[in-house]
C-alpha cells in the first residue's frame, strides 16, 4: 500500500519539479487537465455501474455521503470560525460590475456528477465485464497529477509568498486540522478503520483524485462516497460564499478548500473583493498540495 501511495505522488512532485516557459504549451495542460478529469470520471463512475450488488447498496453510500458532508461541514465551520476569532480578515465592498453567473457555476459543478453517472450507466448496462478499469483509471490519475504538478509550478505564484501568506496557511491548517478531527469523530459513524476515514477527509473538494484514489484503495463503493462528498462540497461552498463571505472570510474560503484557487475563486473574487484573492489562492494550494499527500500516508497505514 506504501508503494503504491507513493506512485500516486511521485508525478505530482516531478511536474512541480519542471519550469515551463511556452504558454501554448501551458495551454494545452489545461484542456488536457480538464479533458483527463473527465474522463477519471467517467472511469470512476464505470467501476461502480460494475460493481456487485451497487443498487443493494445505494442507501447505504448516501447515508455513509450525509454523514461525511455533515460532520465535515459543522467540524470545517468550527474550525474556520475559531481562526477568524484568533485572526480576523476584513473583505471589501462587493463588486458592482460584472458577476460571475452563479447559475453557470452551479450547472458547472453538476458537470462531475454527469461524468461519473454517464459511467455508472455504461458499466451498469453496456460494459459490466471490461477489464482493467482499475489500472487506467490509476495511470490517468497518475498522469493529471503530473501536468496539475506543472500547472501549480508553471502559474505564476511565488510559493515563498504563498507560504507567506498568513492568513491563506493559517485558514489551509484550520480547514485540515478540523477535517481530521471530523474524521476520527466519523470513525463509529462510517464503521471503518480511523486511518481510512482520514483518508476520506482529506479531500479537501479534490473529487477527482479522491474518488480515485480511495476507490483503488478500498473499492469502487467508497470511491463514490469519497467523490459525492467532495463535489457536495464545491457547490455547499458555491452557496455559502456570498452568504458569508463579510461576516467570516475565513470560513468562506476555508470551505471550499482546494477549489478556492479555482473553481470558486471567482465566487471569492466578486463577493469578497480582490483583497480575498491571494488569500484564496495561497489556501487552495496548499490543500492541493496537502490533499493527495495525506490521503497517500492514510492510506499506506492499512
Amino acid at each position: 500500500m506504501l508503494t503504491g501511495a507513493l506512485l500516486i505522488l511521485a508525478p505530482l512532485f516531478l511536474g512541480f519539479a519542471i519550469a515551463l516557459s511556452n504558454r501554448q504549451l501551458m495551454t494545452v495542460i489545461h484542456y488536457s487537465v480538464e479533458a483527463l478529469v473527465y474522463f477519471i470520471l467517467a472511469l470512476l463512475g464505470l467501476g461502480l455501474g460494475q460493481m456487485d450488488g451497487l443498487l443493494g447498496q445505494l442507501g447505504t453510500m448516501a447515508a455513509q455521503v450525509a454523514g461525511l458532508v455533515l460532520v465535515l461541514l459543522v467540524a470545517n465551520m468550527a474550525g474556520l470560525w475559531l481562526f477568524h476569532r484568533w485572526q480576523p480578515m476584513h473583505t471589501e465592498a462587493a463588486e458592482t460590475g460584472s458577476r460571475p453567473g452563479y447559475g453557470r457555476l452551479f450547472l458547472a459543478g453538476l458537470k462531475p456528477l454527469l461524468s461519473v453517472l454517464v459511467g455508472a450507466l455504461l458499466g451498469y448496462f453496456l460494459f459490466p465485464d471490461l477489464p482493467m478499469v482499475d489500472d487506467v483509471a490509476t495511470w490517468a490519475l497518475m498522469l493529471l497529477l503530473f501536468l496539475i504538478g506543472l500547472q501549480l509550478r508553471n502559474a505564476g505564484l511565488s510559493l515563498r509568498k504563498l507560504l507567506m501568506n498568513r492568513q491563506g496557511l493559517g485558514i489551509a491548517l484550520a480547514l485540515v486540522v478540523s477535517s481530521l478531527v471530523a474524521g476520527l469523530v466519523l470513525v463509529p459513524v462510517l464503521d471503518i478503520p480511523w486511518h481510512q476515514s482520514l483518508a476520506l477527509a482529506s479531500g479537501f473538494g479534490w473529487y477527482s483524485l479522491s474518488g480515485i484514489v480511495i476507490g483503488d484503495a478500498l473499492g469502487p463503493a467508497w470511491g463514490g462516497v469519497a467523490f459525492l462528498n467532495d463535489v457536495l462540497r464545491e457547490i455547499i461552498a458555491l452557496a455559502l460564499i456570498p452568504l458569508v463571505i463579510h461576516a467570516r472570510p475565513a470560513m468562506a474560503i476555508g470551505y471550499g478548500g482546494a477549489t478556492a484557487m479555482d473553481f470558486t475563486l471567482p465566487v471569492i473574487r466578486s463577493s469578497g473583493g480582490l483583497a480575498c484573492v491571494p488569500v484564496a489562492i495561497a489556501s487552495g494550494f496548499l490543500l492541493s498540495f496537502l490533499s493527495p499527500v495525506l490521503m497517500g500516508v492514510f492510506l499506506s497505514l492499512g
